[in-house]
């Protein structure tokens, strides 16, 4: 394939997720309660990618990078599957932060204003903003560089953002709308253009990567499992298994 395809093509996949950010309150019809069946179906595309294809492609580089580090097969592939979960209760840790924190101020739709709801407003929104980030990086630098793996992952982590951004758009609202989409955006894109600019180990992409899987696997769920969301188990599962299919199909 065209090296110079292969050379933009991350950068036009990061300007399509920052999109996802910029313009995706425009489907008003995804919010409210009961919870939209296309974002069930978007968080269970993310995780089945998650499963099927890049913890197998951790796996993978863990076993790439011995080549050139003194270290046990075994060691580093515990090391990557320990970035994993610290991905997972990071993002965790993040949700009760949020949640407790909405609990004292009244509630989690209240516009970001003056002390302690700008100080959330800000960690949450900031945290995103540089998940977003690594997101971005990683368009330029992985494990299985090839077009389609990267559509694949671009399109994963799409689908993705548009659940985190639903998300935070139901903590927020209006100060969400005005500021914190565009941050998010501008991190895919500013992720994009670090991982241009440098070049690290195969083993800190394989760390990269793990503590990204983590992330999507929580962020994913913690929208999907709250009662009082009335989500679609059936579109949830719908959403992996054609996922699923379609990446142990080709």
């Amino acid at each position: 394939m065209d090296p110079t395809f292969l050379s933009v093509l991350p950068a036009a996949l990061a300007a399509c997720l920052a999109a996802v950010h910029a313009f995706a309150g425009r489907a008003k019809h995804l919010g409210g309660i009961p919870r939209s069946r296309w974002l069930s179906v978007a968080g269970g595309a993310a995780v089945a990618y998650v499963f099927v294809h890049l913890l197998p492609e951790v796996g993978e580089a863990a076993r790439t990078v011995v080549e050139t580090l003194a270290v046990p097969v075994t060691l580093l592939e515990r090391h990557v599957y320990v970035v994993a979960l610290i991905g997972f209760v990071t993002f965790y840790g993040l949700e009760r932060y949020a949640a407790v924190a909405a609990d004292r101020t009244g509630t989690g739709r209240e516009r970001a204003g003056v002390g302690g709801e700008r100080t959330r407003f800000w960690i949450h929104v900031g945290s995103f903003a540089a998940y977003n980030a690594l997101i971005g990086y990683l368009l330029v630098h992985r494990e299985d560089p090839g077009a389609l793996g990267l559509v694949l992952y671009a399109t994963a982590m799409g689908l993705h953002m548009l659940v985190n951004d639903y998300g935070l758009r139901g903590h927020y609202g209006d100060a969400y709308h005005r500021v914190g989409r565009w941050l998010l955006a501008g991190a895919v894109l500013a992720g994009t253009v670090v991982g241009y600019l440098t070049v690290v180990h195969e083993a800190a992409i394989a760390l990269a990567l793990s503590f990204l899987a983590g992330g999507v696997v929580l962020n994913v769920i913690k929208e999907e499992l709250p009662a009082e969301r009335e989500s679609r188990f059936g579109a949830f599962a719908a959403g992996a298994g054609s996922y699923a299919a379609l990446l142990l199909a080709i």
